[in-house]
């Protein structure tokens, strides 16, 4: 069973002069609009709660003033919360004391940034070897690790170019590998991609999810593009207006949407691509006919559902074992919504 890393419990964060005596008021149900008006405070994170598995990713995706960067940054406490609890490790990160959220920020997490935070000064190696450095890490040691790091990110031989040299997809690399070099548990992803160009974006979530896959990171990625969400995240939360919409992986999203809002930001992806013969299979007893296995997308199984015996093909999961079957008719009807 997968152990909960990031435990966030009832979490709110209202900007303005007297935050705390707001608090109330929108416990009450206080509306984001009606606190703006009346009391000219905003609303960031309302009553957010968000259990967030170890060594998985867990995307956070929202459109712009959802609230979705403010709660990543309450992780490592950027951000004082209003009200609510973080617990990293079953431990309160509210309560730390300066050195200890200094050690948290130092060693237990690591950030990439959007806009890259490059320092510009230095060097690509001096850059990747930057948190090392902060953590009093060996100076050959750190450069060994950092050239390590810049390796596996595909950037052998700029270690000693300046950032200003590079393109934003070979900058936004190097934050990557910066992060990685410190061997932080939690990695903290706030639009980290989103100022690349499509393609450039893709190769980036490609070195992404062949990395995690070696390194088992909890990685808290936030995005507000559903394409990236669905093809990075184990587990998914939507954010609105501050408040958590639903949550779920993609197949509950996409197959399932909470409310309306949901379902208009699902419609116009490819379902071909998303949906899971897992999420469709319907429990049998037992089926002696052709299998996929349940990760199989519907764009690669049409075919095989179509010659199947009775267009029928049962699912099973990665150890064999049988999950339920699947109709060609099921296929095509989760593939209109």
């Amino acid at each position: 069973m997968t152990e909960t890393k990031v435990s966030i419990k009832n979490l709110y964060k209202i900007f303005g002069k007297s935050p705390e005596k707001m608090l109330p008021l929108v416990q009450k149900g206080l509306s984001k609009s009606d606190l703006l008006d009346q009391h000219n405070h905003v609303l960031g994170i309302d009553n957010v709660s968000l259990e967030i598995p170890e060594k998985q990713i867990q995307v956070v995706m929202g459109l712009s003033g959802s609230g979705k960067s403010t709660l990543i940054r309450h992780i490592n406490r950027l951000i004082e919360p209003t009200g609510g609890e973080i617990l990293i490790d079953g431990e309160d990160v509210l309560a730390m004391s300066e050195t200890q959220l200094r050690d948290l920020r130092r060693k237990k997490t690591s950030m990439v940034f959007q806009k890259f935070g490059l320092l510009p000064h230095r060097r690509i190696g001096e850059n990747v070897a930057y948190g090392l450095n902060i953590q009093g890490v060996p100076e050959d040691e750190a450069t060994k690790r950092a050239r390590h790091w810049i390796d596996r990110v595909g950037l052998t031989g700029y270690e000693d170019h300046y950032p200003g040299q590079l393109s934003g997809g070979m900058q936004q690399r190097v934050g990557l590998a910066r992060a990685l070099a410190t061997d932080a548990e939690i990695l903290l992803m706030d639009e980290a991609f989103s100022a690349l160009d499509p393609l450039i974006r893709f190769d980036m979530q490609s070195i992404l999810l062949e990395l995690q896959e070696e390194l088992h990171k909890t990685i808290i990625f936030i995005t507000h593009d559903l394409d990236e969400a669905l093809r990075l995240g184990e587990n998914i939360a939507i954010l609105r207006d501050g408040s958590m919409i639903q949550q779920g992986d993609a197949q509950e999203i996409v197959l399932k949407p909470a409310d309306d809002y949901i379902a208009d930001f699902t419609k116009d992806i490819n379902r071909a691509k998303v949906i899971q013969l897992r999420a469709l299979a319907k429990p049998v007893a037992s089926f002696d006919g052709p299998t996929l296995r349940g990760a199989t997308v519907l764009d690669e199984a049409l075919s095989p559902l179509a010659q199947a015996p009775d267009q029928t093909v049962g699912v099973v999961n990665r150890a064999g074992e049988l999950l339920g079957a699947v109709t060609l008719t099921d296929a095509i009807e989760a593939l209109h919504g």
